[in-house]
């Protein structure tokens, strides 16, 4: 019977760049017959061309016509983005052509790869670990600035690099701890569990800095949901039109018009906020309206900004009953160029008017300094760990306290301490993917784009 083919060596090819129609295209191959593969589908001199250099070429049919020209880079391994050989082809950009470039490579013995192929194989090559991975689907989904810098970032490894120092340092910690338990008779320190809690306890600082950025990674991959709420015609929905840029919500006089909840997305600042608009909040017998007001309530539980809008030129209402949010909220006072009644004298707020455009910097600026995202706040260095990341550090955080419980106490045994120290090494080798996580792989690479 015949062996399987081990999937691993097979040789990939796919599209690189997005389809459409544009001036180049890129089509790569990795693997361990790329060459020859690249070979068969062109004038066969790319086995012969010098490493990492850009050749003219044609990419042939099976009876020797072209079907496009281009440049030919070749990439022996293992220095090659995947650790394996790789020829790329950049030829023209257009939908028919770069199938037809396609197809012929795989008439010559390249498979198609699936989603993320190329960057799983280069994980599975040991050119990056699994933070470097994700860091390249964060890098080209950034939406943002800081978003992008995040991503640089983890793609440099600098999140990789923590997890593996703090797992290192949990490693030398569990091995004197287990010489202590199982050699006795070597004269071990016997005060070791007492000195082993402080360089623990370095570690477990690092993860709770680490999940200090659980938030802020997750706003930067998603956007901060920005609720719009308050009383109905107070310019809920002309705010939202102000901050897009143009006119995507109705405005007008009479009170329930908006009904449901708009949502759009803006880059403020290099912040990508979920602009969220909300029917006015009052009481009312229309079931639809109704509906609306209760979708607002959600909105509100759900949001991580809250915007509360009020009509600068009327007195101050009643405080609006809403439900408890743990979001940052701003007080919004619109309509500032028909005069500010008296009874808002004392009272903090962004002061503007939708209809002038007066106040929106201040409140861009109010906007940025109440999530913490200028330059200050972030520093040179962003780090910001997505929820997979949360899961690991949240599990190796909690061994870790079990430990020092157990290593604090005389009276305990400190076997079990060294039971939930490999639970943490475990835990922080998820994160780089220094453990077996074949399911794990399977979670993170599929989220790719076919080609990268």
């Amino acid at each position: 019977m015949c062996q399987a083919q081990d999937p691993h060596r097979t040789t990939l090819a796919a599209i690189a760049t997005p389809p459409g129609i544009g001036a180049v295209s890129l089509v790569r191959l990795s693997g361990p017959d790329a060459i020859a593969i690249a070979d068969r589908a062109t004038d066969g001199r790319v086995s012969a061309q010098a490493p990492r250099t850009a050749r003219h070429g044609c990419v042939r049919d099976a009876v020797g016509r072209i079907l496009d020209d281009g440049l030919i880079s070749v990439f022996p391994a293992p220095h090659s983005y995947t650790g394996e050989d790789c020829v790329e082809f950049s030829g023209h950009g257009g939908l028919l052509v770069v199938r037809e470039v396609l197809g012929r490579l795989l008439a010559c013995g390249a498979v198609p790869a699936g989603p993320g192929e190329f960057s799983l194989r280069a994980f599975l090559n040991g050119k990056i670990d699994l933070t470097q991975a994700e860091g390249v689907m964060d890098l080209i989904s950034a939406q943002s600035r800081l978003a992008l810098r995040a991503a640089r970032n983890q793609l440099d490894g600098s999140l990789g690099r923590q997890t593996t120092e703090a797992r290192d340092a949990l490693l030398e910690s569990l091995a004197h701890l287990e010489a202590w338990i199982d050699f006795p008779e070597e004269d071990i320190d016997p005060k070791t569990g007492a000195l082993l809690c402080d360089p623990i306890q370095t570690v477990l600082n690092s993860i709770d800095s680490l999940l200090a950025t659980a938030d802020q990674g997750r706003i930067l991959r998603e956007g901060v949901r920005t609720v719009i709420f308050g009383r109905p015609n107070v310019g809920k929905s002309s705010l939202l039109n102000r901050l897009l840029g143009f006119e995507r919500a109705i405005v007008s006089d009479s009170p329930g018009t908006t009904r449901d909840t708009l949502e759009e997305t803006i880059i403020l600042l290099g912040i990508p906020l979920r602009l969220v608009d909300t029917a006015g909040l009052r009481e009312t017998t229309h079931p639809v309206e109704a509906q609306g007001v209760q979708r607002t309530t959600h909105q509100i539980q759900a949001a991580d900004l809250l915007l509360e809008i009020a009509d600068a030129s009327l007195p101050m209402p009643a405080p609006i009953v809403s439900p408890v949010s743990p979001a940052q909220h701003l007080l919004v006072l619109n309509k500032i160029d028909l005069g500010e009644h008296p009874s808002w004298a004392e009272t903090a707020a962004v002061r503007l008017s939708c209809s002038s455009g007066m106040g929106f910097d201040l409140l861009s600026n109010k906007i940025r300094d109440s999530l913490h995202f200028s330059d200050v706040d972030w520093g040179d260095h962003a780090v910001a760990i997505n929820a997979r990341h949360q899961a690991s550090l949240a599990s190796a955080r909690a061994a870790l306290i079990a430990a020092l419980e157990l290593l604090r106490d005389p009276r305990r045994d400190p076997e079990l301490a060294a039971i939930d120290l490999r639970e943490a090494l475990d835990a922080l080798g998820e994160i780089p993917g220094k453990v077996d996580t074949e399911d794990l792989l399977g979670v993170i690479f599929n989220r790719f784009c076919i080609g990268k």
